[in-house]
């Protein structure tokens, strides 16, 4: 039919351009969509590995420094399960570097799309809701700084970052029971191919949940640190003169949470929804795939340098993790008389 000689024309095209991917039609049969082999296969496995390497030193560094630090307040308790997180990313990212640069056989794809992918998302947002509490757990030493809440019992933090954990284990799931499909070396290319269709439809529904997790959290993030924000006016307007400059610029390290959250997870989140409609739904230009396809996996690179990045938050703001890390005796600091920010 026309569609058929139309998508045909659109392929050999496709096809000039040395790219690679696989295109169904509604009618059952399908086409290869081709993508740059050059982004696909060098670019992207290079940054890849630097984020690998230097995040496997520096979450070496900090697990043995939490391993000698005992949880004894629930901004502790975030820390270790955001450590937890970014060593499950990291330890993933090996398997995603050999299937994408093309060393490893389609079986490993296979595996990565099945398993190892699914296991990266899910850390993943583990760790933004991880750094969602831990905004809140800031927002409460200024709001309740005596601690009287539940929620800033350790026991309490346990036990949510326990729900967290369960929460996104439950839907993350399914997505590897229902990618059942028999995988082959042009099925793997794609791996919504390996989905049956209520695979599909379960991989969409958590895409809009996760989206839905991410922009709660980050406008709850917004509204603690409005807060925060004021009072650390407040307290550099009444100590303005008598603070060296140092503490000046220690006033500041304390919105290192809410600028390593927006940096690596905003760009993603814009092009995440775009890209899953382009997995799930069949009738799409092989052009815009391509096109949704390098935003997707561009802005995941820039979320895959949170397990970089969130180290900073532990030397800019755990005074425990410093000191064991680095072997320094460092200071609390109080914006205020009974409010400790960094501790």
């Amino acid at each position: 039919n026309s569609l058929h000689c139309k998508r045909c024309k659109e392929y050999k095209i496709q096809k000039k351009l040395n790219l690679k991917c696989v295109v169904s039609f509604s009618n059952g049969t399908s086409l290869i969509c081709h993508r740059d082999a050059r982004i696909v296969h060098v670019v992207f496995p290079v940054l890849y590995t630097i984020v690998f390497l230097i995040g496997l030193i520096l979450n070496s560094l900090a697990a043995w420094a939490f391993f000698q630090i005992r949880s004894t307040s629930t901004f502790i308790v975030y820390l270790k399960n955001t450590l937890v997180s970014d060593s499950i990313m990291t330890l993933m990212l090996p398997l995603k570097i050999l299937t994408d640069s093309g060393l490893g056989p389609w079986q490993l794809k296979a595996l990565v799309c099945r398993v190892s992918a699914v296991i990266f998302y899910e850390a993943m947002y583990v760790s933004i809701v991880l750094l969602g509490l831990i905004a809140f757990d800031r927002f409460l030493k200024i709001a309740r700084p005596y601690g009287k809440l539940w929620v800033q019992n350790v026991t309490s933090a346990k036990i949510l970052a326990g729900i967290v954990w369960i929460s996104f284990f439950s839907l993350s799931l399914p997505n590897m029971i229902l990618s059942n499909k028999k995988a082959t070396s042009l099925s793997v290319k794609k791996c919504a191919s390996l989905k049956n269709h209520l695979g599909l439809k379960w991989h969409e529904a958590v895409n809009y949940i996760c989206q839905f997790v991410f922009w709660a959290v980050l406008i709850l993030m917004l509204i603690f640190y409005a807060v925060i924000t004021k009072t650390v006016y407040l307290s550099y307007r009444k100590t303005q003169k008598k603070d060296s400059k140092s503490k000046r610029r220690t006033k500041g390290k304390v919105f290192i949470i809410v600028i390593v959250f927006f940096i690596c997870f905003a760009p993603y989140h814009f092009s995440r929804v775009p890209y899953t409609l382009s997995q799930t739904h069949h009738r799409m230009d092989c052009s815009i795939q391509n096109q949704l396809f390098i935003a997707k996996e561009g802005t995941l690179w820039l979320a895959s340098t949170n397990i970089c990045m969130d180290p900073l938050i532990y030397i800019f703001l755990c005074r425990s993790f410093l000191e064991k890390a680095f072997c320094v005796k460092v200071k609390k600091f109080r914006i205020s008389d009974n409010v400790v920010l960094i501790t």
